[in-house]
């Protein structure tokens, strides 16, 4: 019986779990939202509201532990600068956790766990801008530059490309397309 064990354990060990964590809060704490598994979400939610609290202390004993549970400096320090202050006036509830669905792949449940408060809204952006960005970062041939700068002046087409342009060329007869089937041709017998 598994009386009084509040341990989420994910199917993983202790270690690997409290690292995952870790990085989760460490996530949470730079980008303001993630996204993720809502069983992961649920897991987060009580130690990133317990770095809060730390934060809120402000000693050097509540960095330091901090400092202990997530591994990353510049985490802490943005949990003990930025977040923990915008959050004084609150007793506690500093996270949210949004369900989003199941994914498709393998219909985990998915969540958005964020800061209650936060600073701004984070949006994702839409894939049509993404496709607008990779295409201007192409890099432009020398030859249409050379097209580009100089215009063409279109020459009246002499009698003998009129003739070849209005009698359509022969079609072509395809080819018959060759069928494998475990390393035969459709035209080879046995």
């Amino acid at each position: 019986m598994r009386h009084q064990k509040k341990t989420i354990k994910l199917g993983r060990t202790a270690e690997h779990r409290k690292a995952m964590l870790a990085n989760q809060v460490c996530s949470l704490i730079e980008h303001q939202r993630i996204k993720t598994t809502l069983a992961k979400a649920k897991a987060v939610r009580p130690l990133a509201e317990r770095m809060v609290t730390l934060g809120k202390n402000g000693s050097i004993h509540a960095r330091r532990t901090a400092l202990a549970t997530l591994r990353q400096k510049n985490a802490v320090k943005k949990l003990f600068d930025d977040i923990a202050p915008r959050s004084a006036e609150r007793n506690g509830g500093y996270t949210r956790i949004v369900k989003l669905g199941q994914r498709k792949s393998d219909s985990a449940k998915m969540a958005f766990i964020e800061w209650v408060d936060m600073s701004e809204v984070v949006e994702e952006k839409p894939a049509e801008e993404k496709k607008a960005k990779r295409k201007e970062t192409e890099p432009k041939s020398k030859e249409r530059d050379a097209m580009r700068e100089e215009p063409r002046v279109e020459e009246p087409p002499t009698d003998e490309e009129e003739k070849t342009a209005e009698t359509p060329a022969p079609a072509e007869e395809p080819k018959p397309k060759k069928r494998r089937w475990f390393g035969r041709t459709s035209g080879e017998k046995k």
